[in-house]
């Protein structure tokens, strides 16, 4: 069952004009990833949007897990497919649009799994590829991240062109790294089969629809928990990394924009321009703002903080020029994300 506040963020994306939902008649839309968040989401939202504009489109999801697949398949009028995204893709009949969700994104398996982080990203990609140039789908997108720009001398305002240095001896920039070979993949792709596939980088993602799983280790699901339980926040580094943020419902718009309206062989930031800020920061709105002081922000590093996964303190802060171009604006900034995520959980609890 949906929440209010995820019923409305749905609501909020298919009755933006800026999609055109027509474009979608009687067409066969395929998701892989499809139990994550991002995948998870927009499943719902299209499948909304299915029933709003009676258009008859057959919506595939692909996951591995067959609990969550089933479920929202059943929730969504959807056809499930239990698959490895690393095996070859094979489904019978059409398929017009693909939406690449699926990858690994456990910081602690980027740094324990580096093999099994670049393999999942670059046989699921290429896998995916091989199945849309079959098809002679319509449009693909192809999910990759901000981490691809490494490090440059300025780290704020940066641009899709604007990739800098990547520590190739670091085994936690597995999925930085696989993510940018699998984005020449996509060029590749484009280039010499004519696969019309564009790719989205997102920043730091959240907000309604993220499961309130105790063993999901992301700083706004951690925050979250100890808004609710009326915690301290507990910071196992400064908190000094700096980066965008952008709202679940804004991504999933910005998803839909880039499939029906990005030039092919293109990538595009999907970021909130006006919602970037220190894990500190997001700590100290919560604990500040939202909670009114009842609770503080302790900064209390563990001993084996190497091992956790946790990326090097950086600053990276990306613009969404090109994207907003294409007609997407966001509209949720820093602290509505957090108050949404806080009352989708406490109204689920």
């Amino acid at each position: 069952m949906l929440s209010k506040v995820l019923k409305e963020d749905i609501d909020y994306i298919i009755n933006d004009r800026v999609i055109d939902w027509n474009r979608f008649k009687n067409s066969t839309l395929v998701i892989t990833g499809a139990t994550g968040l991002i995948g998870t989401i927009l499943v719902r939202t299209l499948s909304e949007a299915n029933s709003k504009y009676n258009l008859n489109a057959r919506i595939i999801i692909i996951a591995r897990g067959a609990r969550k697949g089933n479920v929202l398949a059943d929730q969504c009028g959807a056809i499930f497919v239990q698959h490895d995204i690393c095996l070859p893709l094979q489904i019978q009949g059409s398929a017009d649009y693909i939406f690449h969700c699926a990858s690994i994104t456990k910081s602690s398996d980027m740094l324990q799994k580096p093999v099994d982080v670049i393999e999942t990203c670059y046989l699921g990609t290429k896998n995916i590829l091989d199945f849309a140039k079959a098809k002679n789908v319509k449009s693909l997108v192809n999910l990759s991240s901000m981490e691809v720009y490494g490090t440059t001398e300025n780290m704020k305002n940066l641009g899709e062109a604007d990739l800098g240095y990547v520590d190739l001896s670091n085994p936690r920039n597995s999925y930085p790294e696989a993510k940018r070979l699998c984005e020449n993949l996509c060029t590749g792709y484009f280039t010499q089969y004519n696969v019309p596939v564009k790719t989205a980088r997102l920043c730091r993602t959240f907000g309604a629809g993220m499961e309130n799983d105790p063993g999901d280790n992301r700083v706004a699901c951690q925050f979250v928990r100890k808004a609710i339980a009326n915690e301290d926040i507990v910071l196992h580094t400064k908190g000094k990394s700096i980066s965008n943020c952008c709202y679940t419902a804004d991504v999933i718009k910005g998803l839909l924009v880039i499939l029906q309206k990005g030039e092919n062989g293109q990538s595009y930031n999907i970021a909130n321009t006006e919602a970037s800020g220190s894990i500190y920061k997001m700590a100290e709105i919560i604990a500040d703002r939202i909670c009114g002081g009842r609770i503080k922000v302790v900064i209390d590093p563990p001993k084996d903080l190497k091992s956790m996964g946790y990326a090097p303190d950086t600053l990276s802060v990306i613009n969404s020029d090109k994207l907003q171009k294409l007609g997407w604006e966001p509209r949720f900034g820093l602290e509505d994300m957090l108050k949404r995520i806080i009352l989708d959980w406490q109204e689920i609890l």
